[in-house]
C-alpha cells in the first residue's frame, strides 16, 4: 500500500541514548511514553522500549488491552509500567498526556504512534470519522510534540518519535483524509528537526509501509489478505528497524524502502520546487499582464 524511503543522517547522540545503547538495563534511559500502545506497532513499541531498560506510560482507549501490556513488560523486563487510558480524539484526553509530558522530568522519551485511517471515499466516510482521524493523527500529535519539545529543549535532552506513513508522499485511492493526515506528519516532523539543530534534542521521523495491524480492521474496506504477501511487512520487523534507524542517527526511517535514493531524489526535488514557487511574475503560460 504505501511507498518507503530511508534519509541516512548521521547525528550526535545525546549522553543518556548513547547510555541506553551500550548498557540497556541500567536503569539511566529514564521513562518512554508510548501512545497507541493497546496493539499493533504501539505494543511492539512497549515491548522494544522496556527491553532496553525504559519504564513506561503506556497512553491509548482501551483499559483492558494496556493492563494486558503493562503486565506482559513487567513481568518480562522487571520495569515499571503505568496505564494512562486516554481517548486523543477528545481535548480532555489529549490534555491529560500534555500535562503528564509537562510535569515529569523523568520522560525522555515520546513516541507519538496512535492513529487510524478510514478506507473509503470522502463522501461515503461519516464526519465524526473525519473529525477524529484529523483530532488524533493531527491535532494530538501535534500538542503532544510541542510539549515533549518544550520539555526536552529545557533539560537538552530527550527524543520524541514520531509515526506517520508512506501514504503522506502521493495521493492514495481510498484514504483522501488519512493520507493528508501524514502528510502533514512528514512535513511538520522535518520541519521540527531544524528547531533541535545543535542541542542533544533528537526527533525522529518513522514512515512505515503496510504492516500487520489491527488498524486495517478499524479503517475498514480493504483487508490484508486483499494486498500481496511480499508488501506486507510484520509488525516485529517494523519497529525493530525503526529502532536500528534510530540507533544509527537517522532523522526519517523509512523500514520498507530498499534504494534509498529514491527519497534523497525526493527531497532535492521537493526543495527545488519549493524555491521555484516563490517568485514575482506570473508564470508565462498563463500570460497575464502581457
Amino acid at each position: 500500500m504505501d511507498t518507503w524511503y530511508i534519509k541516512y543522517t548521521s547525528l550526535p547522540c545525546s549522553s543518556y541514548w548513547e547510555t541506553a545503547l551500550t548498557n540497556p538495563h541500567s536503569g539511566k534511559v529514564g521513562v518512554a511514553i508510548v501512545t497507541g500502545a493497546s496493539s499493533g506497532i504501539g505494543r511492539v513499541y512497549a515491548d522494544r522500549l522496556a527491553a532496553r531498560g525504559y519504564d513506561l506510560v503506556l497512553v491509548a482507549r482501551r483499559e483492558e488491552r494496556l493492563r494486558e501490556v503493562a503486565a506482559d513488560v513487567e513481568r518480562l523486563y522487571s520495569v515499571r509500567a503505568e496505564v494512562l487510558v486516554a481517548d486523543l480524539s477528545q481535548p480532555a484526553g489529549t490534555q491529560a498526556v500534555v500535562d503528564r509530558l509537562a510535569s515529569d522530568a523523568s520522560i525522555t522519551l515520546l513516541v507519538n504512534n496512535a492513529g487510524f485511517s478510514a478506507m473509503r471515499p470522502l463522501t461515503d466516510t461519516p464526519e465524526a470519522t473525519i473529525t477524529s482521524m484529523i483530532a488524533v493523527n493531527i491535532t494530538a500529535l501535534t500538542l503532544l510534540t510541542k510539549a515533549a519539545l518544550v520539555a526536552f529543549k529545557a533539560r537538552n535532552a530527550g527524543t520524541i518519535v514520531n509515526v506517520g506513513s508512506g501514504a503522506g508522499f502521493a495521493p492514495y485511492p481510498g484514504i483522501p483524509v488519512y493520507g493528508a493526515t501524514k502528510a502533514y506528519i512528514y512535513l511538520f516532523t522535518q520541519s521540527l528537526q531544524s528547531e533541535v539543530e545543535g542541542t542533544a534534542v533528537r526527533i525522529q521521523l518513522v514512515l512505515p509501509g503496510a504492516v500487520v495491524s489491527e488498524g486495517w480492521e478499524v479503517a475498514g474496506g480493504a483487508t490484508l489478505e486483499q494486498l500481496p504477501e511480499g508488501i506486507v511487512m510484520t509488525t516485529e520487523d517494523c519497529v525493530d528497524a525503526a529502532l536500528a534507524g534510530l540507533d544509527q542517527g537517522e532523522r526519517v526511517t523509512s523500514p520498507s524502502l530498499q534504494d534509498d535514493t529514491i527519497h534523497r531524489d525526493y527531497e532535492a526535488l521537493t526543495q527545488s520546487l519549493l524555491q521555484a514557487m516563490f517568485d514575482r511574475n506570473p508564470a508565462p503560460r498563463y500570460k497575464v499582464g502581457g
